[in-house]
């Protein structure tokens, strides 16, 4: 009778460390063919699961749609439907041929109830037509590293030569969620349109309501791609994006990768936004110092083994000349874990500094300065 106590004490210990080991040894075991999760602010990948395998992308099409439309044109501009956007296979905002909406409805159709319709009308107007927003679409995502991504329409319905990787998806979901209006459109819930009809958006992302943090991004399906989700939380100041692409249970994967992600990573300020650095010599200033700030808090996610690790340089000129104007930019601070460089921010003058007039530079001479 001990024996067989002991043999399933053993046996049960051996499955609690199998099961301990695939959660925290090499991350979750998920549904997902591809997965990743990148930190927003750094870019830094906390897990990975064949990030550079291409697939069909789905709905989550549209964050790249969004970004462009943020950066391409103003909240308050007026888009007239044009007859290509009306009754576009799959999610719709059910536009009407020559309807007067903003350009803010249209993006928050987009995200929140995934309107194909507002995703060819936002195409049309941006570029011109469909055809001349996917080449947008896809020299944006050179720019920002996503090589292996191409993008021939702007919603996700599917075609073969529409695909990107998890990794390519993570880095357009970051540059996204860096832009501020995106930001607070995916995060959502309920948003009011001024139209008439078809007017309350709710967002179908149900992260926002089921995960500690959760503040986006989009979900996607379609036969071809299967379940495909990108995620976002935040906890301590630290923004965490999910992406998982044909994924059976794709929010328990997401929910699973970040549980995992902020479990073994930790955020460590490296910065306070607009706090002293450093001082450096202003030459024929009024004032004779000025401090160097940052614009931003930049945290950086560690494990708790690499704290020691991390170091952070200040690049500035030890020496400026007046006149020196609040918010210049005057150089950089970076990040190294070990030895690696994992971040760069700007770094800026934190007050306005005049030069010296004839009358200053005489009271200096006779104070003997």
């Amino acid at each position: 009778m001990k024996k067989s106590f002991l043999s399933i004490l053993f046996i049960t210990f051996i499955c609690f460390q199998i099961s301990f080991f695939s959660v925290y040894g090499e991350g979750p075991s998920i549904s997902a063919s591809s997965a990743v999760v990148m930190d927003v602010q750094t870019g830094r990948i906390l897990y990975a699961k064949n990030i550079h395998a291409k697939k069909p992308m789905a709905s989550t099409t549209k964050i790249m749609t969004a970004l462009l439309a943020l950066e391409n044109s103003s909240p308050e501009t007026i888009v007239k439907v044009p007859r290509q956007a009306v009754g576009v296979e799959g999610s719709s905002i059910y536009l009407q041929y020559d309807e007067n909406i903003n350009m803010e409805d249209l993006v928050y159709g987009l995200m929140l109830r995934s309107g194909n319709d507002s995703a060819v009308a936002i195409a049309n107007h941006v570029a011109g037509s469909v055809d001349e927003f996917s080449k947008l679409m896809n020299r944006r995502s050179k720019e920002l590293g996503a090589n292996n991504t191409n993008f021939v329409n702007p919603h996700g319905l599917h075609d073969d030569q529409h695909y990107t990787t998890a990794y390519d998806l993570a880095l357009i979901s970051r540059k996204a969620l860096l832009n501020k209006e995106f930001k607070k459109i995916v995060s959502t819930k309920l948003w009011t349109a001024d139209r008439e009809g078809f007017k309350y958006f709710y967002n179908k992302n149900k992260t926002l309501t089921q995960y500690e943090g959760g503040d986006g991004v989009k979900t996607g399906f379609t036969k071809k791609s299967g379940r495909c989700l990108v995620t976002s939380a935040t906890r301590n100041g630290m923004q965490l994006v999910t992406v998982v692409l044909n994924a059976p249970n794709w929010f328990q994967d997401s929910y699973h990768l970040l549980d995992y992600a902020f479990d073994q990573y930790r955020p460590y300020d490296i910065v306070k936004q607009d706090a002293y650095l450093k001082s450096i010599s202003v030459k024929d200033g009024k004032k004779s110092e000025t401090a160097v700030i940052a614009k931003e808090n930049v945290i950086i996610p560690v494990t708790k083994e690499e704290k020691d690790k991390v170091a952070s340089v200040i690049e500035v000129d030890e020496v400026i000349e007046a006149p020196v104007t609040r918010n210049t930019k005057i150089g950089k601070l970076k990040v190294f874990l070990d030895g690696k460089l994992i971040y760069t921010t700007d770094l800026y003058t934190r007050e306005d500094i005049e030069r010296k007039d004839f009358k200053d530079k005489i009271v200096d001479f006779i104070q003997g300065n």
